[in-house]
């Protein structure tokens, strides 16, 4: 494996161009991780890090942000206002029939659909801004030193600028690197967490808590090959195509497979979920001090429900196994897929054309579905699972993040495959 890797190593080097866009990728990485270390002027450090610690929303944003959030730096959003603009766009293209129609009128449509996510990403970032800002403001400690109305401004224009930055960045990487830009990102946030999370828990280490860090390595192993094993996963449909006459000639026939992912939904169902469960106790703490006893005592119960741990496990599973069922049926329409095969002469042997295709389509996607939503509900909440059976906080083994990475370095790696085996057809 060893001999392998240092092959496709220098096979990188050995091609030009392609060594000019994975040293592109590394620099432009490189640039994004300096200016998650640039703070922002009036704020004060060690609140803020105080806050973060006992605050699980900001806790969860900031992984993904690589603390840019908790440095309260010129990126402070990252890409996630990008990240949010593109699923509302995915979601408006499978709602409205205009935008249905110009995705499918090839690359043109892509882009000008591409151009409406960059115009939806700036207010969204903006209005995001201003919802952490004042989020902070609500700390009992004294997080922002100048609340002035001219600091505010500059901060929300300063991080929307940072956002667009790393937009423009990521989608630099994509067009002339290696990989997409934006998922690259994310990952080199998240992976960035590990040296200070390893220098936490080696600073208390002894022999005491040496099984629960053998435990944890053992179950980070299991998880990841578990999720290379479900997301690499592939239920392949069988189609066979009929052969047509066409002049003189019979042209056609032969067969292929329809594939369907096992994970088809991502993580996305996980970000929503985390959002709907993290929503009720976030607005019920800005109503816990009310000035009406029952308005006071309603914000107190739901807080007390949402930081029980079985009832917030039980939660979290269903929403994550609901919305997984959600976002599929939505991105994955079995009539169209019907259509498109009986359009192209293709049929699957023993299902008839039409109705019948589709329902067998799907059967096959609800199953599937159901082991998927499971796989996610399960990842989400593994690193409450593994805290309690482990008893080590400093290390957490997230698997929403572990998910991420893993699947952007299949992909990155597939890319990289691609380009060497485009240069040695080349050079044959």
């Amino acid at each position: 494996m060893l001999a392998n890797a240092l092959k496709t190593l220098t096979q990188i080097f050995k091609y030009p161009d392609l060594r000019t866009r994975i040293l592109l990728t590394i620099l432009i990485l490189v640039i994004y991780r300096l200016t998650a270390h640039i703070p922002l002027p009036g704020i004060n450090t060690d609140n803020l890090a105080a806050y973060f610690s006992q605050n699980q929303f900001l806790g969860m944003i900031d992984l993904f942000s690589g603390g840019s959030i908790s440095n309260f730096s010129i990126v402070m959003m990252g890409v996630s206002p990008y990240i949010n603009a593109s699923i509302i766009m995915q979601l408006m293209t499978m709602a409205i029939p205009s935008l249905e129609a110009m995705n499918k009128e090839g690359d043109s449509g892509r882009r000008t659909i591409a151009r409406y996510t960059r115009y939806l990403t700036v207010p969204l970032a903006f209005i995001q801004s201003y919802g952490m800002i004042a989020l902070l403001r609500q700390s009992e400690l004294p997080i922002l030193t100048d609340i002035s109305l001219y600091s505010i401004l500059a901060i929300m224009l300063t991080v929307t600028a940072g956002t667009i930055l790393l937009m423009w960045l990521g989608e630099l990487i994509t067009e002339k690197g290696i990989g997409n830009g934006v998922s690259l990102i994310i990952t080199i946030s998240i992976l960035s967490r590990i040296p200070a999370s390893i220098g936490d828990t080696l600073a208390i280490f002894d022999n005491s808590r040496a099984l629960g860090l053998a435990i944890f390595l053992i179950l980070t192993v299991l998880t990841i090959v578990f999720i290379i094993y479900l997301n690499e996963g592939v239920r392949n449909v069988p189609v066979s195509y009929a052969r047509r006459l066409r002049g003189n000639r019979l042209a056609g026939g032969g067969g292929t497979n329809l594939p369907m992912k096992i994970n088809q939904a991502g993580v996305i169902p996980i970000i929503f979920a985390l959002s709907m469960l993290l929503f009720p106790g976030l607005i019920s703490s800005l109503f816990v001090n009310a000035t009406t006893p029952w308005v006071a005592s309603a914000a107190e119960f739901i807080q007390k429900l949402f930081q029980n741990e079985t009832f917030y496990l039980l939660m979290y599973f269903i929403l994550v196994f609901a919305f997984t069922f959600f976002y599929v049926s939505v991105v994955f329409v079995p009539e169209n897929v019907s259509d498109n095969l009986q359009k192209q002469g293709g049929f699957i042997q023993g299902i008839r054309p039409g109705i019948s295709t589709a329902n067998f389509l799907r059967f096959v996607s609800t199953r599937i579905t159901f082991a998927g939503a499971s796989f996610l509900g399960l990842i989400a909440i593994l690193p409450i699972i593994v805290q309690n059976l482990t008893g080590i906080t400093t290390l957490s083994l997230n698997g929403i993040g572990l998910l991420i990475v893993v699947a952007v370095v299949l992909e990155t790696i597939r890319q990289v495959q691609t380009q060497l085996l485009m240069k040695q057809y080349e050079v044959a």
